[in-house]
């Protein structure tokens, strides 16, 4: 079930919160009745962002020995035929 927490819960209810976040779930956290940030569990956000770190690695790697630079419609052109042929 989404979790959606007013942002004064953070520092009132800190235990709560947590016990969530350690189920793996995220909790939406809001100011004033609009969304204001998403509290996740370190291992949630490694999970969300190791990818992302290892493809910008080996991004750059393949930059130190390929010249070639492709513009960000070359990029896109080539994602989206990517995903088309799933």
């Amino acid at each position: 079930m989404i979790q959606i927490r007013p942002v004064s819960d953070l520092r009132n209810k800190f235990p709560d919160i947590e016990r969530i976040v350690n189920t793996g779930e995220p909790v939406y956290l809001t100011k004033n009745g609009y969304g204001a940030m998403v509290v996740l569990s370190l291992d949630m956000y490694s999970k969300l962002t190791d990818g992302v770190e290892a493809a910008l690695d080996e991004a750059d790697r393949m930059a130190e020995v390929d010249s070639r630079r492709m513009s960000h419609e070359e990029v896109f052109e080539s994602l989206r035929r990517k995903i088309d042929a799933q």
